[in-house]
């Protein structure tokens, strides 16, 4: 049985790593937009550790989940608040990889470059 991916969206917009990570498998797989893979759980964590500073905030919202048992596919819309306190919202295309009900592979499809985050 795969997991609660809304309580997986509801970690990621509390920006708590921790808890997002124990969804992941140890030896998970994990590629934002066209940023290199990164692997292994408390890798992972430490990625999102280090991006979530960039940003105010996060919110996922309009989820639709559809489970194919190995696969998961959901979309919806993401809204980033930027330290200026303006949004960017997007459409964004997640693909989950699943095995024994954790997060083989994640790959994130969103277009943020109008974040322009570091200005």
């Amino acid at each position: 049985m795969n997991p609660d991916f809304r309580r997986l969206f509801a970690a990621v917009d509390a920006m708590d790593s921790s808890t997002f990570g124990a969804f992941l498998a140890s030896d998970a797989q994990f590629r934002f937009g066209n940023l290199p893979v990164v692997t292994g759980r408390e890798a992972i964590a430490g990625f999102l550790d280090a991006w979530f500073p960039s940003i105010a905030a996060i919110r996922h919202e309009d989820l639709a989940i559809r489970d194919y048992g190995d696969t998961v596919l959901v979309e919806g819309r993401v809204t980033y608040t930027r330290k200026d306190g303006t949004e960017l919202s997007a459409p964004f295309a997640n693909v989950f990889d699943m095995i024994d009900g954790s997060i083989k592979g994640y790959r994130i499809y969103v277009d943020n470059s109008g974040l322009q985050l570091g200005r």
